[in-house]
This record gives C-alpha cells, sequence and structure tokens, in this order.
C-alpha cells in the first residue's frame, strides 16, 4: 500500500480514459483526493496562503492576488501528491517512463475576484519540449460557472503550439500571453471538490472571474513534464523539477530537489 493512501485514491487510466485523451485533450477523474486528504490539503494551503497573502486588491496583478507558487515547499501533504501521489502514475501513463515535477502552485481566485483569464496554452507561458507535458487541476473546492471554473475546447490539443506575438513591451511586463478562438466551441469543467481535471500542454482554456456571494475557487495546479524537457525559451535548459519516476540523462534534474 502507497504511503498516504488514506489521504490519495490511486488509480490507473482504462483504455477508453486513454482513448477520451487522446483524442479530446483532457479528462476529468473523480475522487482522487478523499475527505481527509481534501481537508488536510486545504488546511495546508491556507496556512501557507494566510502566511503570505493578503485579501483581494483589484489593483494587484494576477500573480500578487490568485498564485501561490512552489506551494509544495509549503504543504508537506502537497508535497507527497505532487512527488508521490496518483497523477505521477497517470502522468507517466500519458508521457513515458520518465517524470519530473514541472510547477506547483495554489491559484486561489477567491469572492470578489471577478477577473477573467483568457484564451491560453499552459505551454505558452512556458514552452517545453518534447511537448507531452501535463497540467493536473486538482479541485479543493466545488467548481462552477458561478465561481469561476475552467472551461475548455475538446480537441484544440490537436492545433499543437500556437503562436502569439508579444511586443518587448510586453515580455518585459509578463502580460497575459492569450489566443484568439471561438467561445461557443468551449464547455465549462465544472469539479467537485476532490476531483481532477488533466490535459495537454496544447490544451486551449480560460477562466471567467468568481461571481458568487460566498463562495472561494481553489485550485492545486501540478504540471509534470518529461524528465529530459528543456525550456525551448531559455536557450533550451533543462526544465529544472524534482525527478519523480525514471531517469533523466541531466545531473542536474537529478539533484534537483532531492533533499526534500
Amino acid at each position: 500500500m502507497k504511503e498516504h493512501s488514506n489521504y490519495f485514491n490511486y488509480r490507473q487510466l482504462s483504455p477508453t480514459q486513454l482513448e477520451s485523451f487522446n483524442e479530446d485533450g483532457y479528462l476529468i477523474l473523480k475522487n482522487v483526493l478523499n475527505e481527509n486528504g481534501l481537508n488536510q490539503m486545504k488546511e495546508e494551503c491556507m496556512s501557507a496562503w494566510n502566511a503570505e497573502k493578503e485579501s483581494f486588491d483589484p489593483s494587484k496583478s494576477w500573480l500578487q492576488n490568485s498564485l501561490l507558487v512552489d506551494i509544495h515547499h509549503k504543504a508537506p501533504t502537497v508535497k507527497k501528491y505532487y512527488f508521490e501521489g496518483p497523477m505521477v502514475e497517470i502522468a507517466s501513463e500519458l508521457i513515458g517512463p520518465n517524470i519530473k515535477g514541472a510547477t506547483s502552485q495554489l491559484t486561489f481566485k477567491m469572492t470578489g475576484n471577478t477577473k477573467p483569464f483568457g484564451w491560453h496554452q499552459d505551454n505558452g507561458y512556458g514552452e517545453l519540449e518534447p511537448y507531452n507535458a501535463l497540467t493536473t487541476l486538482t479541485a479543493l473546492d466545488d467548481t462552477d460557472r458561478e465561481n469561476g471554473c475552467l472551461w475548455l475546447i475538446p480537441g484544440s490539443h490537436k492545433k499543437g503550439q500556437v503562436r502569439v506575438k508579444q511586443t518587448e513591451e510586453q515580455k518585459k511586463s509578463k502580460s497575459e500571453i492569450l489566443v484568439e478562438t471561438d467561445d461557443s466551441l468551449a464547455i465549462p469543467m465544472e469539479m467537485k471538490a476532490g476531483d481532477a481535471l488533466i490535459f495537454s500542454c496544447w490544451m486551449l482554456h480560460k477562466s471567467d472571474g468568481n461571481y458568487s456571494k460566498d463562495r472561494n475557487r481553489r485550485i492545486l495546479f501540478l504540471r509534470y513534464a518529461d524528465a529530459d524537457a528543456v525550456e525551448v525559451y531559455n536557450e533550451r535548459k533543462p526544465r529544472l523539477g524534482r525527478l519523480v519516476k525514471g531517469d533523466t540523462i541531466f545531473e542536474e534534474v537529478k539533484n534537483f530537489e532531492a533533499e526534500l
């Protein structure tokens, strides 16, 4: 039995799920966190959030208002989930035998934050090669249209990497890298707390603002990549992330966060 199996529900993807992912580019997995795991993760994440963040301020940036990066450094259960949880095995099924963590953050769209985040690809904000990185979003709250759930366009990953031209000023300001697309093709990714959404790095997706009166929307954002993945935008240097399964040709990846 895996450590922390009293928090997480481990599983393998069925042939039907694998086929669906390849065709549509996404899957919703039910009850990846059980009640104990969900409660523990929320407690740890909010303790970390409250230690560093303040209430929503419309004059602040998306990063200041909504993101807590490297959440696995601040929440032990998130670290276990990121390094040893069910998403690692699922990433291995979809990417291959050698896997590293590429991103961990808490995305917190609190009540009052009605700012949307427009259409984009996650690989648009950090282009990794090979192009098989996997985004996983684990819901810590029920997420629906009212409190700002994600929307995506099934099959849009088949377009590949969408190139968005930015001016030097936009690059320096780290403005949103937005893609023009047809909203009528989108479907909402409504989930219950403890469910997880996984999708391709090329999936077009967006989120609306949180218009609920009293419901926050907290999502654990974890990204996995091939252990040898490089950053195309950074002189093709290896993306640093904890090696969670298999092996890598890069010594710096083997050593990265090995002590955690």
